[in-house]
């Protein structure tokens, strides 16, 4: 049954995984060489950190895509196929998150394989400085993993629900702007966000530094 589901699951997320997988290899690679003449280490650091971001966004956008592709053809289908096969719905759930969880790990290889390249260039770390290529790929690998938890939580219960936590993020961003605009200053939106991004909040992995090449 589980190979039935990893099969049919990867024909929904290959190419979703090839762009990931690709977009992995090259942010290392392309971080690296794009500070080459970088004249001082501390300006590197800075540099290094605004890449960053850009790993904290690939690995919840490859959480997100993943999550979201597994729920995809059932929603269309009604859930009729779920519910026409001779297992509980509890095992079925496991094995669509287990499947997916799977898909992850290509990515990680890509951006690890790509970030032990980069930094063995002679040259691309200063003296005085650390390259943490393996610390960087496991930090991406558990983000990655939370993205997908989160979304295929939100993708696996129906539109409806989904729509309900969608309604409420953007009703916390309506009522920030009002609070604002009546010079209320209450942040409830930046409130819920530290709650979340500040450890040891849920989404904490996301926060903090991201560098590949650091003190």
């Amino acid at each position: 049954m589980f190979k039935s589901i990893l099969k049919a699951q990867w024909k929904w997320t290959r190419l979703a995984v090839l762009v990931c997988v690709l977009g992995a290899f090259a942010m290392p690679l392309m971080s690296v060489n794009s500070n080459l003449d970088t004249a001082s280490p501390g300006m590197l650091i800075s540099q290094m950190q605004t890449w960053g971001v850009g790993y904290a966004l690939l690995a919840g956008a490859v959480g997100l895509l993943v999550a979201w592709l597994a729920w995809a053809a059932d929603h269309r289908g009604h859930h009729v196929y779920a519910l026409a096969l001779p297992v509980a719905r509890w095992r079925y759930v496991l094995m669509r998150f287990g499947a997916g969880a799977l898909f992850l790990v290509p990515v990680v290889i890509a951006l690890g394989v790509s970030a032990l390249l980069a930094t063995r260039t002679p040259g691309v770390v200063p003296a005085g400085l650390q390259a943490y290529p393996v610390a960087l790929t496991l930090r991406f690998a558990f983000a990655a993993l939370v993205a997908f938890a989160i979304f295929f939580a939100i993708s696996a219960a129906s539109v409806r629900a989904a729509g309900v936590v969608l309604g409420a993020i953007c009703a916390v961003l309506v009522a920030d702007f009002l609070t604002s605009a009546a010079g209320l200053h209450w942040q409830i939106g930046m409130h819920a966000v530290d709650i979340l991004m500040v450890y040891p909040g849920i989404l904490s992995v996301f926060s903090g530094r991201w560098t590949l090449i650091d003190v």
